[in-house]
């Protein structure tokens, strides 16, 4: 089965420093971080710190609609050389653009990458399991669930459950 093709007025690319501050304003939005592990209210010199320490071979793909990235996708290999196959993904969009297609053309891209330049043969992701938009896209992707975390993380108050899914290239 091939996936889902992502709408063309969607443009992906490779992160830029410059895009950091349309990113702060997408991750602080509350249907961004509570879909992640983010924190609300980070600011925009913390995320340029993070950036800045990231390690080599890990990718970060953002989505960009009418000159503004509202969206961005992160691919990151395993540094285990017996789970070299492996990495696992994050992703998150604007609230405002959510529904637009963003993630369907993040994860057409991500997967791209994988698949046909990296050779991975396990993509791993982790979603929290009252997400049924984000765990439909990813099964859209070929992602099957694993398992499930029993209060994973804390968020607005309470403990959350999250889904381990992932998607074996046969």
């Amino acid at each position: 089965m091939d996936p889902p093709q992502p709408k063309t007025d969607i443009v992906i690319r490779a992160l830029e420093p410059a895009d950091l501050p349309d990113l702060t304003e997408a991750w602080n939005q509350p249907r961004a971080y509570a879909g992640t592990l983010q924190l609300p209210y980070t600011s925009l010199e913390a995320r340029q710190k993070r950036l800045a320490g990231s390690p080599p071979g890990h990718t970060r793909l953002v989505a960009v609609i009418d000159g503004k990235v509202i969206g961005m996708a992160g691919l990151h290999p395993e540094d285990s050389p017996r789970r070299s196959h492996a990495a696992s993904l994050g992703m998150a969009v604007h609230d405002a653009y959510a529904g637009r297609g963003a993630g369907t053309a993040l994860m057409a891209a991500i997967v791209d990458l994988a698949d046909n330049w990296l050779n991975l043969k396990r993509l791993e992701l982790g979603v929290y399991a009252d997400n049924a938009r984000a765990i439909a896209l990813y099964e859209r992707f070929g992602f099957e669930r694993e398992g499930l975390h029993r209060a994973y993380a804390w968020r607005a108050g309470a403990y959350v459950d999250s889904i381990a899914m992932a998607r074996l290239r046969l």
